[in-house]
């Protein structure tokens, strides 16, 4: 049952959870990445209630028409939000205008079941729009945010979704103000504003605890779900009332199956081109490029050629590319033949469990830690009680080194991320003209970050001109 569908107007706290399926297995907003198609993939694979991407609030509402606005949230072709398609739904805002913050909430309203304010992106682009974990020292104004939405939507729940503080105090005490100020479901991810890109590291199960054993309200959990296995021991360390899957999700969307663990790759990437191709909305090809680089990620060291086709490649070229990827899988002498992988093996002593490239899996991000951290991994000392109540270290902790670039002659330093191991120019230089992933998706990064600081200094002349 939808929101819109229970009697006595807007639900509050659990009357809400209970409305929307007393959901435990959530995919999380992502920025272009839980897009229509995305979210209709991840529900036929077990989610039981899934958030848009972030839609930023400045720019929706400088947008006129529902037809410009199809970019964000496509309500001309009336499938987004739709009864028995896209529903639960959370519609995900970044803001820090409450005002123009409920004018956008209010033109979604009746297309949702709640609105969710994003207080946990952690990115420079949000510091430099001053959104998302970058308000989390401006406690008035987020209080201010939720309580307009809270008050003032007629219909429609508010939820909050933030990261953690080093304190775990200041944690709670920031949770229970978001609370007071409205927001009937919290969701919180378990990693500090800091904790990003190398620095990720593991998320803080106990903080959430913290947080779910301090407030009234529904509590998901976010942070360090690779394996479906991971979903029952989140729950049953942390308390919470669903579990928020975002990149495990995104390398493998059958994370929160209880059929299908691994499906192959190969029928992943088809059924999803499939749901696009279905859609009358509209898929962004850089969203489906983005999340076909993530379900063939195991295969793509093995064929870099395959990887630059992925980098240039367009809809009308993705079915090729993908049968040639299901050709060199076949005739690889490890495959074996299934659409998912059986007979699964436990877990070893480190979390990890060996699964074939041609089947989906988590991405293992690499963390920067002390030697200190090191010699405690190597030595097992982590006490009995670590190791019940926490993800195992999965083997992540890796020194940082500065890498060479692979280039003939190049003395540069190559960037981390790269495959090819070298620096920009080397990197398109062996790909002919282009570069890899890692490096175009820095690249198109800092574009974004120029445009929105000329879209900034834009609006300031106008204003000043307005004065």
């Amino acid at each position: 049952m939808s929101v819109d569908q229970a009697k006595g107007g807007k639900l509050a706290g659990w009357d809400l959870y209970e409305a929307l399926g007393k959901p435990q297995k959530i995919v999380a907003p992502m920025v272009d990445q839980s897009e229509l198609a995305w979210r209709i993939l991840s529900r036929r694979y077990g989610a039981e209630l899934v958030y848009t991407p972030m839609i930023n609030a400045r720019q929706y509402s400088q947008l006129q028409t529902d037809s410009a606005k199809k970019g964000w949230f496509d309500k001309v072709n009336n499938e987004e939000g739709l009864d028995g398609l896209d529903r639960p739904l959370i519609v995900q805002f970044a803001a820090n205008d409450p005002q123009m913050l409920l004018d956008c909430a209010k033109d979604l309203e009746g297309r949702c079941d709640a609105v969710d304010l994003n207080l946990g992106c952690p990115q420079h682009i949000a510091r430099r729009g001053r959104y998302g974990s970058w308000l989390q020292d401006e406690w008035d104004l987020v209080y201010n945010l939720i309580n307009t939405l809270h008050q003032n939507l007629e219909h429609t729940p508010v939820t909050a979704k933030f990261r953690v503080f080093d304190d775990v105090q200041r944690t709670v005490e920031y949770a229970q103000l978001l609370e007071r100020a409205g927001a009937q479901i919290l969701s919180v991810h378990g990693r500090t504003r800091e904790m990003k890109g190398q620095q990720t590291g593991l998320a803080d199960w106990d903080k959430i605890k913290a947080v779910k054993d301090a407030v009234k309200v529904p509590v998901f959990a976010n942070g360090n779900i690779l394996y479906h296995e991971d979903v029952e021991r989140c729950l049953k360390a942390t308390g919470c009332d669903g579990i928020m899957s975002a990149e495990g999700n995104l390398y493998n969307p059958a994370i929160f199956s209880d059929k299908v663990s691994h499906p192959s790759v190969i029928k992943l990437a088809r059924e999803y081109l499939d749901i696009v191709n279905s859609l009358k909305t509209e898929t962004a090809i850089s969203s489906q490029k983005a999340h076909l680089f993530k379900i063939f990620k195991p295969c793509l060291s093995r064929w870099p050629d395959l990887r630059e086709r992925l980098g240039r490649g367009n809809d009308k070229e993705w079915p090729g590319i993908v049968a040639e990827f299901e050709k060199r899988i076949i005739a690889d002498e490890a495959f074996v033949e299934g659409d998912e992988l059986s007979n699964i093996a436990q877990l070893d002593e480190n979390g990890y469990r060996q699964v074939p490239f041609f089947y989906a899996q988590p991405y293992m991000r690499p963390v920067n830690v002390n030697e200190t951290d090191l010699s405690n991994v190597r030595d097992n000392e982590l006490t009995k009680s670590e190791q019940e109540n926490s993800i195992p270290q999965r083997e992540l902790l890796v020194k940082k080194e500065i890498i060479n670039c692979t280039g003939e002659g190049c003395a540069s330093a190559a960037f981390g991320k790269c495959l090819r191991k070298a620096c920009l120019s080397c990197c398109r230089s062996m790909g002919n003209k282009i570069g890899c992933e890692e490096h175009e998706g820095k690249l198109n990064k800092r574009k974004q970050l120029k445009e929105e600081k000329k879209q900034n200094h834009r609006e300031r002349k106008k204003s000043k001109l307005g004065n």
